[in-house]
């Protein structure tokens, strides 16, 4: 049963008042010692209780999308196949090495009722990174029409928040629903929207979106093979100056710090809610390790940085929660970096970055997709 289809929203609510009908109709009637009709009436009660908790949190999940599949919530799955050391990036392509065949994908609707149907979904085996994962792709209302048919698109990858499910830009934040008007209007430039899976290893670890020898590649999974399978599937514009990444929270360290490091890849980095220093998220693989954290940390790109990065920086928070973040990154910013910091008031919830979706992509309107 799949954790966030309907039948199981459906048992977890059936599963609550009928607990609580066994739990009247059995307590007069268990039979025996006392210590034994006491923990049987415990017991029924604990199940009560965890009914009414299990309903709560398929509810909360499912409307915010944190865990996709059984795997991700007992922390079983993992994607990674391999670890090779990945070769070096040429400077202006985008992953593989001159020579390689195209990466062909299949794509297929998503199974999930949150999802619109026109997103679709293909498993990528990461040729550089040796990381397999699920790709989410929806393609703007002209892509289709036979006026644009010689036309490439502008990209923005989507990354989410840790724990988090490659529907949820989607699903829980509706970027498509709230684009495709837009788009279809002329206020938004048509974007190819890609959301890669970013929960990796197994045992509830995050990666930090980072290169980590012998254990994960998931820089390179997400600005090498990703942007690769992109280019090879759909009518992509091939140029770091039409690419954007963007993600929340965790989502948005990465974003920044995948936007900063790779000039090449990217010309523009949306963080919503995100942070600096890697103990932001304090189960990732750049948090436990000292010179991880500090060389993952997008102040410290900014200050090493042998040239500039020709890179653009939108970057929303609250203060104690991303705002102060933006505010280093702009202090440490040279041209022709660019940081343009957003104070914005909201819990650290998908409620709060879902309306910010329409102001964030009018400002990659005018940074990317303008061509």
């Amino acid at each position: 049963m799949k954790l966030t289809g309907t039948p199981f929203l459906v048992l977890a609510i059936l599963l609550v008042p009928l607990s609580m009908g066994l739990l009247m109709y059995l307590w007069n009637r268990v039979r025996g010692p006392q210590p034994v009709r006491f923990g049987s009436r415990l017991l029924m009660v604990a199940f009560a209780q965890l009914t009414a908790v299990t309903l709560v949190f398929v509810v909360v999940n499912n409307d915010n999308q944190l865990y996709g599949s059984w795997d991700d919530l007992l922390g079983t799955g993992s994607h990674v196949r391999t670890v090779p050391v990945p070769p070096p990036a040429d400077a202006t392509a985008a992953a593989n090495a001159p020579g390689q065949p195209k990466v062909t994908q299949q794509f297929t609707s998503v199974d999930d009722k949150a999802v619109p149907k026109d997103v679709r979904t293909t498993e990528l085996k990461g040729r550089v990174s040796g990381v397999d994962g699920e790709v989410l792709v929806w393609t703007p209302p002209q892509y289709d029409d036979p006026a644009y048919k010689d036309r490439k698109f502008p990209v923005v990858e989507l990354l989410v928040g840790f724990p988090g499910s490659s529907s949820a830009w989607f699903g829980s934040m509706n970027v498509s629903r709230q684009l495709a008007p837009l788009m279809k209007s002329g206020q938004v430039a048509p974007f190819i929207l890609v959301s890669p899976r970013v929960v990796l290893l197994e045992g509830h670890v995050d990666t930090g979106c980072a290169d980590v020898p012998g254990k994960v590649n998931a820089e390179t999974w997400l600005a090498r093979d990703v942007p690769q399978m992109v280019l090879d599937n759909f009518r992509a514009e091939p140029g770091p100056e039409r690419w954007a990444v963007a993600g929340y929270s965790a989502g948005g360290h990465c974003a920044a710090r995948l936007a900063l490091a790779h000039p090449n890849r990217y010309h523009a980095g949306v963080s919503l809610s995100g942070y600096n220093d890697p103990m932001g998220e304090s189960d990732s693989l750049t948090a436990k390790d000292p010179h991880l954290r500090e060389v993952s940390n997008p102040v410290y790109l900014l200050q090493h940085a042998q040239t500039p990065p020709d890179v653009a920086l939108y970057m929303t928070g609250r203060k104690g929660d991303g705002y102060e973040d933006a505010l280093a990154l702009q202090k440490n910013a040279k041209a022709p970096t660019a940081v343009t910091p957003v104070e914005v008031n909201g819990p650290h919830l998908t409620s709060t970055w879902e309306p910010l979706v329409p102001q964030v992509f009018t400002w990659l309107t005018q940074t990317v997709g303008k061509g």
